[in-house]
């Protein structure tokens, strides 16, 4: 059964290169998502996991109530209260997490250390590449066979 340490290892981005600080205005996280083409950004206080920026936290907290993209922080508005996995929570359970709380990402955390995000495109491209790893071993044992 597939792992988050196996999604985290496909990964290219490092944490480090995708965080903010919760001063950091919504305008400038939004630059560096559309920068990095990402869909969120971890937010960080020094080594401090604070929570995460999603573009559905800017859509609702920032859009809709008319609020300023250069002057709102993104402490403001970011989530804080997402569940937490480990790397060795499985796929499986990730996605039923995803479903049950309607949400798109998950942040990875060893022991109490942030060393990644998953997101529900994470999962799903790792659920594709199982079956394709699957397909071809069934291929491979049935041509042996003939």
């Amino acid at each position: 059964m597939r792992k988050v340490a196996d999604i985290l290892k496909h990964k290219a981005s490092r944490v480090a290169s995708i965080t903010v600080t919760p001063g950091t205005t919504v305008l400038e996280a939004l630059r560096i998502m559309a920068e990095k083409n990402i869909g969120s950004v971890m937010v960080m206080d020094g080594e401090e996991y604070r929570g995460i920026m999603t573009e559905r936290d800017y859509s609702r907290k920032v859009i809709l109530k008319g609020k300023s993209s250069t002057d709102t922080k993104v402490s403001e508005i970011m989530s804080d209260d997402l569940p937490r996995v480990n790397p060795y929570d499985t796929v499986d359970f990730c996605m039923q997490l995803m479903s049950d709380k309607n949400i798109r990402y998950l942040p990875v955390f060893d022991n109490a250390k942030l060393i990644g995000i998953v997101s529900i495109n994470d999962l799903v491209k790792e659920t594709i590449r199982t079956h394709e790893e699957t397909i071809t071993n069934l291929k491979d044992y049935l041509h042996s066979n003939m």
